[in-house]
């Protein structure tokens, strides 16, 4: 594995793991695997960092309150009501990124950068309520959004009214520098080499995941590579009927997903010691996260 270039490096990064929106299918079980009634328990993950010199980094952002001003307008704004009703989005004032980090004692203008996954509306939602950070995310993922959005998944996945507001974009190409054998970017614009963005597409074209170095190795946020916990630590895939047929139906190519989802596997039985994988909205493995637990 590459060494992480040289230079000044952060130290003691703190990594705060954050709910910022909870959905509740119907289907309990057949989606979370554990839900004893009818409604199941997804979560929205996100990191918040604290750096030394960069300031507050927020990985993925959930809703906002604009999506939560207006929950149940029709048609949503924001959301498509196909989605919210799919996914019987619950919309908490305080869940939002923004309202858990004024819990722990920030402003809005303390966030500096985020950095996305995707692009999706329930890792995007949040984009406006930090206006004055720099977005960083890759650059196919920026142009499938901002591009024409033709077909039923494309109109449901990307809502522009999320983020047409802002215009401080940084948005990288796979770069070629490798990452426990992934193509990755380095040297984010204005952040430290700590973190980096792993290319991982398929459930979107520009799909990244984003990688943290920590004191005891790396903390790598799959974004939507995969969806449920049985998907990792284990030789082979187990996944619930629901969340396998959401994962369809939200692709874009299937091969590169199921390719990049069976590498990152290998990599969470093999590297398993320096190496931790968390995905996006799996509630067990938030739970075990946030209590400092390796997964």
């Amino acid at each position: 594995m590459p060494i992480v270039p040289g230079g000044m490096r952060e130290t003691a990064m703190r990594i705060h793991h954050l709910n910022c929106g909870t959905d509740c299918p119907i289907g309990g079980a057949l989606f979370d695997g554990r839900s004893l009634g009818l409604t199941g328990r997804l979560v929205c993950h996100c990191l918040l960092i604290e750096t030394n010199r960069h300031g507050l980094v927020l990985v993925d952002t959930g809703y906002d309150l604009k999506d939560v001003d207006h929950p149940h307008r029709k048609p949503h704004p924001r959301i498509t009501r196909f989605m919210r009703g799919l996914l019987n989005i619950r919309l908490r004032e305080d869940e939002t990124a923004i309202r858990q980090i004024e819990a722990l004692g920030f402003h809005a203008s303390d966030v500096r950068h985020i950095v996305l996954t995707h692009l999706d509306f329930d890792h995007a939602g949040g984009l406006e309520d930090f206006p004055n950070a720099a977005v960083h995310v890759m650059q196919k993922e920026y142009d499938s959004a901002s591009g024409p959005r033709r077909g039923f998944v494309l109109r449901n996945r990307y809502r522009p009214s999320q983020y047409d507001q802002l215009n401080n974009w940084r948005t990288y190409g796979a770069q070629g520098e490798r990452w426990f054998g992934f193509d990755a970017v380095r040297d984010l614009d204005g952040l430290p080499p700590e973190i980096l963005l792993v290319a991982l597409p398929g459930h979107t074209w520009g799909h990244a995941g984003v990688a943290i170095r920590t004191g005891t190795g790396w903390l790598l946020h799959a974004g939507d590579a995969y969806f449920y916990r049985g998907e990792m630590r284990q030789a082979t895939r187990r996944c619930t009927p629901g969340l396998r047929a959401y994962q369809n139906m939200m692709e874009v190519d299937r091969a590169a997903r199921l390719d990049n989802q069976a590498r990152l596997r290998s990599l969470s039985v093999e590297r398993s010691r320096e190496l931790n994988i968390v995905c996006a909205h799996d509630p067990a493995e938030f739970e075990r996260a946030r209590a400092g637990e390796l997964l």
